[in-house]
């Protein structure tokens, strides 16, 4: 795993890099996979989920200051030009048979938070597991209540479907 030190970093919550472990409590949690779709390689979903695609694919505008998520690369993702989401990859899992990363929520992001995307080799096939865990950081998430808790569950499925 490539996990930098958290400090100084911007982030908007103290548990950074905490998804690679225990959750930490007193958030909103969400843990959901699917098995790709077979013929789906793991090599392949890697390169779309480490370039941003399953992003872009799932409806976000995504502008990042790198073209591949590593420790460090900031991005800003957009969903109908509406709501900015900045965020920063925590840390990167690349190995044989994982691969993925975990961005941290930077002002201005409505939750805050981290989440992680990960995708496994196993026995029945590749696997693309989401973590997250996140509170609301803005006024406008506060306000939405229970429509903001659909919304995040809305774009899981999104980027489930998009792998």
């Amino acid at each position: 795993m490539n996990k930098p030190s958290p400090d100084s970093r911007g982030f908007t919550y103290p548990e950074v890099g905490a998804t690679a472990s225990a959750l930490p409590d007193g958030y909103r949690t969400v843990r959901r996979s699917r098995l790709l779709a077979p013929g789906r390689t793991f090599a392949e979903a890697s390169e779309l989920l480490m370039g941003w695609k399953v992003h872009e694919r799932a409806g976000l505008a995504v502008t990042a200051s790198a073209p591949r998520a590593k420790a460090g690369v900031d991005v800003t993702m957009r969903f109908a030009f509406v709501f900015s989401v900045p965020c920063r990859v925590v840390y990167t899992v690349e190995e044989d048979d994982v691969c993925g990363f975990a961005y941290g929520t930077l002002p201005g992001h409505p939750e805050r938070g981290e989440e992680r995307f990960v995708l496994s080799k196993t026995d029945a096939g590749v696997l693309f597991e989401i973590v997250a865990f996140s509170r609301h950081a803005s006024l406008v998430a506060r306000a939405g209540g229970p429509v903001t808790r659909l919304v995040q569950d809305a774009m899981t499925s999104r980027y489930l479907r998009a792998i």
